[in-house]
């Protein structure tokens, strides 16, 4: 039987996550994140520090040790993305690439809610609560709370629709 894209997406086989994990970057960065967080844990010396040191130079994307990331998280690009700081991420936000998520004046760290987008270029920077899959556009700089469902984008960033309500304007017009 065939299944659906949407249930593909959310379910892949285990050759498609195989070929995922093999091919793309930012599986191995998750990876490499995942073991740095053990070697923490287990008081493993030597292996944070290596593991954050090569995916900088080879994947170009910088984690701090205290960044919080949710299951699934998808680096679509890795080259030039910096989380710091106490960052949470949660679990399916998609990153575009050459994102910064933290802070300049060390009063606290953003908080990504569940299937939040994070467009090229974007900046999320300060104590900020982007809401559940809320989108920020590409190149915006966040630095205000983003509701849940609300799509973002400017310098600074602006809210513009709340996610979906555009298709369901047509359905009723």
């Amino acid at each position: 039987a065939m299944r659906k894209d949407r249930d593909l997406a959310a379910h892949p086989t285990l050759k498609e996550a195989a070929r995922a994990a093999v091919t793309q970057d930012g599986y191995k960065v998750l990876a490499s994140v995942r073991l740095r967080e053990a070697a923490r844990r287990w008081h493993i010396p030597g292996v944070n520090h290596a593991l954050r040191l090569t995916s900088t130079v080879i994947y170009g994307i910088e984690i701090g040790n205290d960044v919080e990331l949710g299951e699934g998280v998808n680096f679509a690009h890795t080259l030039g993305t910096v989380i710091g700081g106490t960052s949470k991420v949660g679990a399916r936000v998609k990153f575009m690439g050459n994102n910064t998520i933290g802070t300049a004046k060390e009063n606290g760290c953003p908080v990504l809610e569940n299937d939040v987008i994070v467009g090229c270029g974007a900046r999320v920077l300060g104590p900020i609560r982007v809401g559940a899959r809320a989108v920020i556009g590409a190149n915006a700089v966040v630095l205000d709370d983003v509701p849940p469902d609300t799509v973002v984008t400017g310098i600074p960033a602006k809210p513009h629709r709340r996610a979906g309500t555009a298709s369901r304007d047509k359905e009723t017009n």
